[in-house]
């Protein structure tokens, strides 16, 4: 269906380093199926490999909420977290 087509070309672009493309692309699968978990967890990993850990965070937190048993959306979380209080000791 069309949402894994664009999670699909999304992984592509984020192997290929177009982070802003494939944030472009999870973001469109996850209009097209808002249930679907899977775009939520690869644009965390987009938004934290940029230190967007905000958003990132709440990507993953969505993946949770829609699947609790998500295991790596519930380590890149607490990650996330972990990274976002080292950069606030560190002051950048």
């Amino acid at each position: 269906d069309l949402a894994t087509a664009l999670n699909d070309r999304g992984q592509v672009r984020y192997l290929r380093v177009e982070f802003a493309a494939a944030v472009q692309d999870f973001t469109a699968a996850i209009e097209c199926q808002p249930g679907f978990e899977v775009p939520y967890y690869n644009r965390g990993l987009v938004r934290y490999r940029l230190g967007d850990f905000d958003e990132a965070m709440k990507d993953f937190r969505k993946v949770l909420e829609l699947n609790p048993q998500f295991e790596d959306a519930a380590l890149s979380l607490k990650q996330a977290s972990l990274d976002k209080e080292e950069k606030q000791k560190r002051g950048y």
